[in-house]
């Protein structure tokens, strides 16, 4: 035991002196036990000041400004988040990605295309310096381009081609005519309200002698999430001396949701309220794409290259439902089943949410035992509840954090 606790200690050791000498970490992962996707991370950052002038400089002043959604692709690019791409897809991963779910070559799983949509005249062989709100972010060496077929694309990755799904509009609306795909050279993180930790940084962070358990969430964290992600570390296949990462997605998401600013607050004040050290928080530059099945994909991907070892995966994983007629577009476990299935595959091993219900006698219980115990649920529907909070109406505590709901009133919401 004391030999294993002296190699962790000096693992973090070895780390703090490459940290703080500079050095580039992409390839140091002494602090978890969790391999990246594809073996090591792809994190492009440039470090030197005058290199980054050189790759501005060869630009010849071409300059693309990207959208807070193209930007949150290029840091996750950039950073590792998507290792092992280096870059946007061309052509070729793009199509073999739309129809196996698979990168060409290393036939590695990869839940849904990674692309940079355009309307403008870049040309292959070209250097772009990427801007976001006037900063310089990145610079892509444009390798292809080419006009997608928009319905298949969204056929494959979000099983309808209908404008009611969000991810649907976001293709066919908001996107530009063409894709590009190219290398890219990571210049400057995004300064944003929310800090964003890469990979590198949360590894650091993260046991390397216990499990590390991913909560993914685009909402502000209710009773109810609280309740599924601290259960989470009694689960049968999670060490006893785990923690649990709450993990949410800050980027764009449908539009019904609350944006990622005003989730900060609520996440912040939550911090501190929840001190069990056994919980750990951070920020994710990712936007959501809606697509149930395959984006629980991309989720567990994304988090074993961040350096967690397990992810629940809730009842409707990155699910919606069309503006219209409120159907939903994929069933309640199939995103479950669909992880599941992969996970041994992807190298990170799933938690299954619980199907909890909050009972007056009981508190929070699965809905199993409630039934078992003739016990009626309390519910409160996401509509209500933003109803009541906009109508300055009592929420109830067994539902909602005090703090929570407070910051949600003072931002407008």
């Amino acid at each position: 035991a004391k030999n294993v606790v002296s190699d962790i200690l000096m693992k973090r050791l070895i780390f703090l002196q490459l940290r703080t000498s500079g050095q580039l970490l992409a390839k140091v992962y002494l602090t978890t036990r969790q391999k990246p996707h594809g073996g090591h991370l792809a994190s492009s950052m440039v470090a030197s000041e005058a290199e980054k002038k050189e790759l501005i400089r060869s630009c010849e002043g071409r300059v693309k400004a990207l959208s807070e959604r193209q930007s949150c692709d290029t840091e996750m690019l950039t950073n590792g988040g998507f290792s092992p791409l280096t870059g946007f897809m061309n052509r070729d991963a793009y199509q073999n990605v739309l129809e196996k779910m698979r990168l060409p070559t290393s036939n590695l799983l990869f839940g849904l295309p990674v692309v940079l949509d355009t309307n403008g005249n870049e040309k292959p062989g070209e250097k772009w310096l990427l801007t976001f709100n006037g900063e310089p972010q990145a610079v892509l060496e444009v390798e292809s381009r080419w006009e997608p077929n928009k319905p298949l694309e969204c056929k494959l990755c979000y099983n309808s081609t209908s404008i009611e799904h969000p991810g649907v509009r976001m293709v066919a609306m908001e996107r530009g005519h063409y894709y590009l795909g190219g290398t890219l050279r990571g210049l400057n993180l995004p300064r944003r309200i929310y800090p964003c930790l890469t990979p590198e940084q949360l590894r650091a962070e993260l046991p390397a002698d216990a499990d590390a358990v991913a909560f993914q969430c685009r909402n502000p964290i209710h009773k109810a999430h609280y309740e599924l992600f601290i259960r989470s570390l009694d689960a049968s296949n999670v060490s006893k001396n785990a923690v649990v990462l709450v993990h949410p997605t800050m980027g764009p998401t449908q539009e019904d949701d609350i944006s990622g600013p005003i989730r900060f607050k609520t996440y912040e004040v939550l911090q501190k309220e929840i001190t069990n050290p056994r919980v750990r928080w951070a920020y994710l530059p990712y936007s959501m794409h809606m697509a149930g099945p395959r984006e629980a994909i991309q989720h567990m991907i994304i988090r074993k290259n961040y350096g967690l070892t397990h992810f629940i995966i809730g009842r409707d994983m990155a699910g919606c439902k069309s503006c219209l007629d409120g159907e939903d577009y994929y069933g309640p476990y199939e995103a479950q089943e669909f992880a599941k299935h992969h996970s041994k595959e992807i190298g990170i091993d799933t938690v299954t949410s619980l199907n909890l219900v909050y009972t007056k006698e009981k508190a929070y219980i699965t809905a199993e035992e409630a039934q078992a115990l003739k016990l009626k649920p309390l519910k409160l529907s996401g509509t209500e509840f933003r109803s009541r909070l906009r109508a300055g109406e009592d929420i109830p505590e067994w539902f909602a954090f005090p703090s929570v709901v407070e910051v949600l009133r003072k931002s407008g919401f």
